[in-house]
């Protein structure tokens, strides 16, 4: 869907009209999320960016398989030429190779895979290696990589596991101190590497208050060393409708350690869906209708906050675990909220008011 007209002009009926739609809301940024488990699963071997994908969300059809990150980027490049300008590509690593990942410690409660655990001081080496590796094939397919995340919720079990080495309450959370090592990890490996680049700090999960799972948003930046939360004037936060929106309290906190700079907010992952964001999502046509308000609210506070430059919808075709998508998985249905995400976007300037809430949220 992302490759253009132009280009691929015979796709199937239901991802050629999608496309058009997502064309249609002119997107400024394309996330690119890297899994390490899936491109490098054995250190014998260089990553590989040609690992093929199914094209399917999870298992639901229809599919279109493609070819890796290779064929991300150059689909990516596909849609800057037919639009004439840059989306400008956000790299996020996640998932851990099982033999990169550190032995089970600390507070892991319940079942943990490996591909969430963190990165074993060993295998930074190959950690950086990754980044270059990246960097080199953004150069060969001419897509510029400029912007780049050491690592995606670092802040959650699910992608950084352990958070704390006790599972007692009130135990500090060793978040902080293994993500501020990424972070260095990235930077120097992005310093020999041509280009400009921009690192993106945090790319947290609105945790309100830490637990054996998680740290919370303002734990974690208080936690994070000087050197690193005063390394980029960008921080990334996710936030979803349902969400408490830590971002004020996050905001305040980063205020706090008197950084050179005053940190810009990207809110890297939004959406809607069900009462818990990635819960069951009713579907039902006022569910809908009050799910595309729910969503127009978010939005509005944001843009009323001079410091949050971006928000990232966080999927286009839906993920059937994670449903806040725009379309559903089966590529049917379009839910009132790509109307409202159309009249955010599109040829509108980030100076404009704030959008008419569309016809097809209104109920």
């Amino acid at each position: 869907m992302v490759w253009s007209a132009r280009d691929r002009p015979a796709e199937p009926p239901p991802f050629a009209q999608r496309r058009d739609e997502l064309a249609a809301l002119r997107p400024t940024y394309y996330r690119l999320q890297v899994s390490w488990a899936a491109v490098q699963p054995s250190p014998g071997a260089p990553p590989n960016w040609d690992v093929p994908q199914a094209g399917c969300e999870r298992t639901t059809p229809p599919c279109a398989p493609f070819a890796g990150v290779r064929e991300q980027l150059r689909a990516v490049r596909s849609a800057q030429r037919a639009q004439g300008r840059d989306w400008r590509v956000v790299v996020d690593f996640l998932y851990t190779p099982a033999w990169a990942a550190r032995a089970p410690r600390g507070c892991e409660p319940g079942r943990v895979d490996p591909t969430s655990r963190q990165i074993a001081p060993a295998a930074l080496p190959a950690y950086r290696a990754l980044i270059r590796s990246l960097a080199a094939l953004g150069r060969a397919e001419g897509v510029a990589l400029r912007y780049w995340s050491a690592w995606n919720e670092p802040n959650y079990r699910g992608f950084a596991s352990p958070q704390h080495d006790s599972c007692a309450a009130g135990a500090p959370s060793v978040a902080p101190a293994y993500y501020a090592e990424l972070v260095r990890q990235l930077r120097a490996s992005l310093a020999v590497v041509p280009g400009r680049h921009q690192v993106l700090l945090g790319e947290i999960s609105d945790a309100p208050a830490s637990g054996p799972k998680s740290t919370s948003t303002v734990d974690f930046v208080r936690g994070l060393p000087a050197d690193v939360v005063c390394a980029s004037d960008i921080f990334a936060q996710h936030v979803y409708a349902g969400d408490t929106d830590t971002r004020p309290a996050v905001e305040a906190a980063l205020d706090a350690r008197r950084c050179p700079r005053r940190h810009r907010i990207w809110i890297t992952e939004t959406g809607v869906g069900g009462p818990r964001p990635g819960g069951p999502r009713p579907t039902d046509p006022a569910s809908l209708r009050a799910q595309c308000r729910q969503m127009n609210g978010l939005l509005r506070s944001w843009y009323h906050d001079p410091r949050v430059e971006a928000a990232f919808q966080y999927s286009f075709r839906e993920d059937d675990l994670f449903p806040v998508g725009l379309v559903d998985p089966t590529l049917a249905r379009v839910y009132p909220t790509y109307e409202l995400w159309r009249s955010w976007g599109g040829g509108r300037r980030p100076s404009d008011p704030p959008p008419a809430l569309p016809g097809a949220c209104r109920g």
